[in-house]
């Protein structure tokens, strides 16, 4: 059902009429957002610790529940060695963020952001070469 909010009500519809291609890129634009939030809240942080650990720990969940989500869509069977080799990747990164959060450090959230923007812009390549639309609404929604 959609809500009294516009902005929600046309993201709402981005995300169910997005061809599949575009949810994805979607998702890891959303991961690069929050991680790179909480990385901010590293560089930000003075010397209210409470802000501090919820800017972190929050954005850095909100990250893992995204690769969570792109870890369980992964069709194994159709997929193959390529599903299982993404599904590695997956498990890796989330293990550097849980990392990250327990340790309150910025490697495991710098190493992730970087493979994660490799990849995006290998789906995004790909996406242009399939004669997909890469820029609405991945990139519109991304900023929400």
């Amino acid at each position: 059902m959609l809500g009294n909010n516009p902005w929600q009500s046309y993201k709402e519809v981005a995300m169910q009429t997005a061809h599949p291609a575009q949810l994805v890129l979607m998702l890891y634009e959303g991961a690069i957002r929050f991680m790179e939030r909480a990385r901010a809240a590293f560089e930000d942080q003075e010397d209210d610790l409470v802000a501090f650990n919820e800017g972190v720990c929050n954005n850095i969940l909100k990250a893992q529940a995204i690769i969570n989500e792109l870890n369980t869509s992964l069709n194994m069977e159709a997929g193959g060695e390529v599903s299982d080799n993404f599904r590695q990747l997956y498990n890796y990164f989330d293990r550097r963020l849980q990392e990250s959060n327990i340790l309150k450090t910025t490697e495991g959230i710098e190493e992730v952001i970087e493979r994660i923007t490799e990849l995006k812009d290998s789906w995004a390549q790909m996406m242009e070469e399939q004669g997909l639309t890469v820029d609405a609404p991945a990139s519109q929604l991304a900023n929400a």
